[in-house]
């Protein structure tokens, strides 16, 4: 399915994250409510799906995997630690259940604790697309979930709407846009950096489009699509000098 000009990649990020994978899935006439009989179905075979990875991994865990590998080394570039890998391990390992959530946000987090691929969501009501993806800059801020004011420093992946920022890796989504009891149209934004890949992120979007069909078997997909920027090249002007 063709981007259509929603979803757009500006110079800068294309050459600081080389590699690097974004994608959007736009679905209209979803459903929001607190509770899905078949989500509910679907995340127990979810849980019992991941305590059996888990068990297979063992002592090592998923920490092998290129896809973990490229978020962990992402954050800890940033000082920080990969939170979805923590959550797939209190779910995998420690045999926890998965949070009750609204729909959406649940058929979100369960694709993410599948996929361990970083998502976002946001009521497309509330935001103007195109949806620009950029590199935050020391004076970049924007108001979180939670109604806090956040100055983000230098260098994480953003996007950007038409009129501020709804989100970023390291912070997550914006409050503006955030996905509510009334939400009927619905933007999830997919973050993946070098390692993850292309497929691996479009494999993630249609499991999450499945677990909103659950919710709204009659919601329609306007939008699957995958944006990735290009590997830096290697500069071959030069030939290698024997000694």
């Amino acid at each position: 399915m063709p981007n259509g000009g929603a979803l757009v990649a500006t110079d800068a990020w294309k050459s600081t994250f080389p590699g690097a994978v974004v994608g959007a899935l736009v679905m209209i006439g979803v459903r929001n409510p607190e509770r899905s009989a078949a989500l509910e179905t679907q995340k127990r075979e979810l849980e019992e799906r991941l305590r059996a990875r888990g068990a297979r991994v063992g002592r090592d865990g998923v920490d092998s995997e290129p896809a973990v590998r490229a978020y962990v080394d992402y954050y800890r570039t940033h000082g920080k630690t990969y939170h979805v890998k923590a959550q797939w391990e209190s779910v995998a390992v420690k045999g926890r259940s998965i949070p009750s959530r609204a729909a959406l946000v649940e058929a979100m987090f369960m694709a993410e604790l599948k996929n361990l691929i970083l998502t976002a969501g946001h009521d497309l009501a509330a935001a103007t697309l195109p949806v620009r993806v950029d590199v935050t800059r020391e004076e970049d801020e924007y108001v979180l979930m939670n109604g806090t004011e956040r100055s983000l420093g230098a260098g994480d992946m953003m996007m950007v709407d038409g009129e501020s920022i709804i989100s970023s890796v390291l912070y997550g989504p914006d409050r503006r846009t955030r996905i509510g009891p009334e939400t009927r149209e619905v933007l999830f934004a997919v973050y993946a950096p070098a390692g993850v890949g292309e497929k691996a992120v479009r494999d993630h979007l249609e499991d999450l489009r499945s677990n909103v069909l659950l919710v709204a078997p009659e919601a329609e997909t306007r939008l699957l699509a995958t944006l990735p920027a290009p590997l830096a090249r290697v500069d071959r002007s030069q030939s290698d000098v024997s000694m």
